[in-house]
């Protein structure tokens, strides 16, 4: 009896052994990739551009070479000076040797400019934007700083700016040192390269877009032609063949920027909209099938993008101009009302899942800068921000934000109403009746202590 009890037993203990086995190696098949959605690149991330939010993500704090993604940094500081007045579109700016030489170089991306002839900032800047040119690069570089060197610390130094995190630029093309027939930049070395991460390259094209839309204005043009009736004529067509009319055209794609270079691989930086949802890509020395060829940094970039529009969700919360429940007033000293309405001065969105529930939290945060003791001090004009609000979905992966933010980017809250200063004795009068309001209640509570 007591054998047949201890086979029994044993059988039990086998099967359960043999259940635990298959439930362990079926929770390991079903545990989700690294790279879930098999792109094929030393890295990449994906972007949702209003939030800034991470998306997705593979090996996108690792630092590689970017080619001529460098350029965005070269576009975004040339608006930065037109926007300061140093330097305006029609404002015409010479060429030097440096430039003109590597202009000439048709192994390179180029349009042809000539020594000392002088061509506009808008010439210069649609040839690089569009046709990813290298001289007119150098010519703009020269044209804000007066020299790539000093261009280059100044690239350095807004890559730290604009929170990008590790760096390092060394020239304003994004072509290999190598390649600037012995004119790169001063302290700089032959064998240097621009090295950015996939998150630091997303940041730049991040504050590209939101500080200078106009960019993409340029990066979706197809086809442009350079100084068209003139010496140096040249078709330039756009690199970008996501564009629509292009071999790998896809819907909503504007822009950016693409990249090669034999360090670098192929490269792009991409932005799609649709149904009002932006999203900002990156995929570094990408491949197919194993394979560096032109064709896939946009296969890849595909991936992602598709991934992105099918899986992912722009939700409001709280519309432009409502209520934000909990918050729907804000207390007021020294004014004739003790409180004021206030409202999101732009609609609140969160990044959601298709068909997952999301858990929301809503995040208000007061303006120090207008408040004391946790009060607006009258007097308020109408639309003074007097605090920020964000929504944040903890059902996401948290996998960070670029440009340096812990949340999504906080919206104003405004006053729907002016509020004056109460005088000198309505003042008074409501600090007396605080004061014996004070006592009353100490009193009170006193005697319930007794109790």
């Amino acid at each position: 009896m007591r054998n047949a009890v201890q086979k029994q037993l044993i059988c039990v203990i086998a099967v359960m052994l043999m259940a635990s086995v298959f439930f362990v190696s079926t929770q390991a098949s079903a545990a989700p990739k690294t790279d879930d959605i098999g792109v094929e690149a030393d890295a990449a991330i994906l972007v949702e551009a209003s939030t800034g939010k991470v998306l997705y993500g593979k090996n996108t704090d690792a630092l590689l070479g970017i080619a001529s993604m460098t350029k965005m940094m070269t576009e975004y500081l040339v608006l930065e000076s037109i926007k300061d007045k140093k330097l305006s579109w029609d404002q015409r700016v010479p060429v030097s040797k440096y430039a003109a030489k590597i202009s000439q170089d048709y192994g390179l991306s180029n349009v042809p400019l000539i020594e000392n002839q002088k061509y506009t900032v808008k010439e210069l800047y649609d040839a690089m934007a569009i046709y990813s040119a290298n001289g007119a690069a150098i010519a703009l570089a020269e044209a804000v700083s007066g020299s790539e060197e000093n261009f280059i610390k100044l690239m350095n130094e807004t890559a730290k700016r604009l929170n990008m995190g590790e760096s390092k630029f060394v020239n304003s093309t994004g072509l290999s040192n190598s390649l600037l027939k012995g004119m790169y930049p001063k302290g700089t070395k032959e064998e240097d390269e621009n090295l950015l991460s996939a998150r630091a390259v997303a940041t730049l094209a991040y504050h590209l877009i939101h500080d200078y839309p106009e960019s993409l204005e340029v990066a979706k043009t197809p086809s442009k032609m350079f100084r068209q009736g003139q010496q140096g004529e040249t078709k330039m067509n756009n690199w970008n063949k996501m564009l629509p009319g292009f071999s790998a055209a896809y819907s909503g794609v504007d822009g950016l920027k693409t990249g090669h270079t034999d360090f670098a691989g192929q490269c792009f930086t991409g932005t799609a909209e649709r149904n009002g949802v932006r999203y900002i890509t990156v995929v570094m020395n990408a491949k197919e099938n194993g394979k560096s060829t032109e064709a896939a940094r946009f296969s890849q970039t595909k991936k992602i993008l598709d991934y992105a529009f099918s899986h992912f969700q722009l939700k409001e919360v709280v519309p432009a101009n409502g209520e934000i429940k909990g918050h729907e007033t804000i207390d007021v000293a020294k004014g004739k009302s003790k409180e004021a309405s206030v409202s999101p001065k732009n609609s609140v969105k969160i990044i959601t899942e298709k068909g997952q529930k999301d858990h929301t939290k809503i995040n208000f945060k007061l303006n120090d800068k207008v408040m004391n003791d946790q009060k607006v001090v009258a007097p308020i004009k109408k639309g003074e921000t007097v605090a920020y609000v964000s929504a944040t979905n903890s059902n996401l992966k948290d996998l960070g934000y670029v440009g340096g933010q812990t949340t999504d980017s906080m919206t104003p809250v405004v006053t729907n109403e002016s509020v004056e200063k109460a005088g000198w004795f309505s003042l008074a009068i409501r600090s007396i009746g605080n004061f014996f309001s004070d006592i009353w209640m100490n009193a009170a509570n006193t005697v319930n202590n007794w109790f």
